[in-house]
């Protein structure tokens, strides 16, 4: 199967959701009109990341947004659009960073999965874990492109999270982030140098597509980095966006490419026959006294 999949770097308003809802919905608009099957926007793009305390105030439900965007998308596409879109979220009593994906037809909409961030960083200028709660799962789930994985920000600093999504079928895994650009060397940032090689490796070691949006603009002096990448399942980079700018890029995906590079690099395979050994392994972990880091 083939589809064609954009990653839309994109500078929020910071804290106007309104303005963020008619933007987001503008750039889908125009990528289905470019052709795009599935956009897919960055980390927190609603209403911008450093918001803190301020989450509260831009917070709403996965169906509040599904259904702002529909009432926006509604006559304006012409053909079924998916959209993958990262906001501060409203579920039981709770405040998550999550991701929605979102499947919009001319006249319908449907939330396919809504995933929670794992892993809220908590150093340098990074605070999430005050504001935000963690979400509780890592989930491979069902779409018209096949089975797809989300993973938000530091989700992707951890190999595990990407392994676990491998495991439960994933075949493509979306990854949105708000990097600010730390560590600039040469002709580019060292965090997004960073995040190239993290996400070369989760395609390349399990075979899968992996799509990445990242936000982009300024916050409080804190610059976002841009330079999006779509990686192919032998992990390389088939296009990348500019850093630093507001930017669409997209890319044919063929999932035939993930049966191929798992038969030519069959280590998802070799995991799967020694899963019980490692979930040995780590439950002797969990269980030991380790030095903790």
């Amino acid at each position: 199967m083939k589809f064609t999949a954009a990653a839309v770097q994109i500078a929020p308003v910071k804290a106007d959701y309104a303005a963020n809802i008619e933007r987001v919905a503008e750039a889908a608009v125009r990528c289905s009109a470019d052709g795009a099957d599935l956009a897919v926007f960055p980390e927190t793009v609603l209403s911008g990341y450093f918001l803190q305390g301020g989450v509260a105030e831009v917070a709403v439900t996965a169906e509040q947004a599904k259904a702002d965007l529909a009432e926006r998308l509604t006559g304006k596409i012409e053909r079924p659009l998916d959209v993958v879109v990262g906001f501060y979220e409203r579920h039981d009593g709770h405040i998550y960073n999550c991701a929605a994906h979102i499947s919009f037809s001319p006249s319908d909409a449907e939330i396919l999965h809504v995933h929670r961030k794992f892993f809220l960083p908590t150093y340098g200028v990074f605070d999430e874990e005050r504001f935000v709660a963690r979400g509780r799962d890592i989930s491979a789930y069902s779409t018209r492109f096949g089975r797809f994985a989300m993973l938000i920000c530091e989700d992707t600093w951890h190999s595990v999270t990407a392994t676990i999504a491998a495991l439960k079928g994933a075949q493509t895994i979306v990854a949105v982030a708000a990097s600010p650009a730390r560590g600039f060397s040469g002709e580019s940032f060292a965090n997004l140098d960073h995040y190239r090689r993290l996400l070369r490796a989760i395609s390349e070691e399990h075979g899968l597509w992996t799509i990445n949006a990242m936000l982009v603009g300024f916050e409080g002096g804190k610059g976002f980095t841009g330079g999006s990448v779509i990686v192919d399942p032998f992990g390389k980079i088939v296009v990348e966006g500019p850093a630093t700018e507001e930017f669409i890029l997209s890319a044919e995906i063929d999932l035939a490419e993930v049966a191929r590079a798992r038969e030519k690099f069959p280590m998802l395979a070799d995991l799967v026959s020694v899963l019980e050994d490692v979930a040995r392994e780590m439950q002797e972990v969990n269980e030991a006294e380790c030095p903790q880091p």
